[in-house]
């Protein structure tokens, strides 16, 4: 436990009687007293406020940054207007997928938000491919997510030019005498803001924020269940280095002016392989949504089975939806077995438990749009 880090709302958790366990090499809050299904349900009617600054802050400054960075994310960002984000991949050469991020172009630099368990691999794959021509900088910044139908209305208070911003726009401001970087983004499914704010500022920009009655502090317990409510993907769980874009459902990431027959198709690692899926839809397996009947959650790791026995799959993502009321997963089955509706068995302890397959996400998304 010595060796974890900490985020700079550490001594936060620990005053707002958080239950501490390691993440990713932190020492994160996985809840507070009110519990997880509450803090999963107040998120979901009020307003949620989540320490996401374990996550990597990187700039990347120089010469065509937005094409450069292209020889490693696949997704348009020669076509990515200033003030906005685009969610991207870092691919390898065998079209595996080992990062998922947030980028956003601020103009003289782009900015990107990486996985907190990749960011040094990220920051060493950025300095080797780019190191010689752009700045590359990891920023020691704190990162807050507010989220939930009332996170507009907390952020009216404070800072009213930032509820101008639609879904995946970004601006800096300035709060209480704080500048911050907003975007109006989340993972939650629910409207709300990502908000960047120097590391020494972060713990008093949390107290302000949670001193608006809407709010309550939230975990990585609760910080689970939306997402995988929302049907949004972990690294390293639903998506590693082995999982290509289209296996994982992620072919909307892939720009269109990067596959074929785009003017700026491929140039990014494994584009062989992932335009090929594309083109061919020849790719033996496919992430989707599943359900289970009963209450008990079917955690990651769960076999998938068909009626005969036949192993077709596994569970990557599992636990119980408060919102839905129901037990929700997210797995890889074979393509025989992607269809919605399709009937297929967890193996649980021996237990051939019925789930079926169902289209996501588990609750349909509030993102602000305008």
């Amino acid at each position: 436990m010595n060796d974890l880090k900490h985020t700079p709302l550490h001594a936060l958790h620990l005053e707002l009687g958080a239950k501490m366990v390691p993440f990713a090499g932190y020492d994160m809050p996985v809840q507070y007293p009110l519990g997880v299904k509450k803090e999963h349900e107040h998120t979901r009617q009020q307003c949620g406020l989540f320490d996401v600054s374990h996550m990597g802050q990187i700039l990347v400054s120089g010469e065509d940054t937005a094409k450069a960075l292209e020889a490693l994310i696949p997704a348009d960002l020669v076509g990515l207007p200033k003030g906005e984000q685009r969610y991207g991949l870092f691919t390898n050469a065998e079209g595996g997928i080992i990062d998922d991020l947030m980028v956003v172009n601020g103009g003289d630099h782009f900015y990107l938000v990486v996985n907190a368990a990749c960011k040094d691999q990220d920051l060493a794959h950025l300095q080797a491919n780019l190191g010689a021509t752009h700045k590359i900088e990891l920023l020691d910044r704190g990162l807050l997510a507010l989220q939930g139908p009332q996170a507009h209305a907390v952020m009216q208070r404070l800072c009213p030019a930032a509820c101008e911003l639609v879904f995946m726009q970004h601006q800096r401001f300035t709060i209480d005498g704080h500048e911050v970087w907003v975007s109006r983004s989340g993972y939650t499914g629910e409207d709300g803001f990502e908000i960047s704010v120097a590391a020494d500022a972060s713990e008093a920009f949390a107290k302000r924020l949670l001193a608006e009655p809407e709010v309550e502090a939230i975990g990585l317990g609760a910080r689970d269940s939306l997402r995988l409510e929302a049907g949004l993907c972990l690294y390293g769980h639903d998506m590693d280095a082995t999982t290509t874009p289209v296996e994982a459902g992620l072919i909307w990431a892939i720009g269109k002016p990067r596959r074929h027959g785009g003017e700026r198709s491929a140039g990014f690692p494994g584009a062989d392989v992932i335009l090929h899926q594309i083109d061919a839809r020849d790719h033996l397996r496919k992430r989707v949504g599943l359900r289970a009947e009963g209450r008990a959650p079917i955690r990651e790791g769960a076999v998938l089975r068909d009626a005969s026995g036949n192993e077709v799959g596994v569970v990557t993502s599992g636990t119980f939806g408060p919102s839905v009321g129901h037990p929700v997963a997210i797995g890889y089955v074979s393509r025989d077995w992607e269809a919605p509706a399709s009937n297929l068995f967890a193996d649980v302890r021996g237990k051939q438990l019925p789930m079926t397959v169902t289209p996501m996400p588990f609750v349909k998304p509030s993102y602000y749009r305008g």
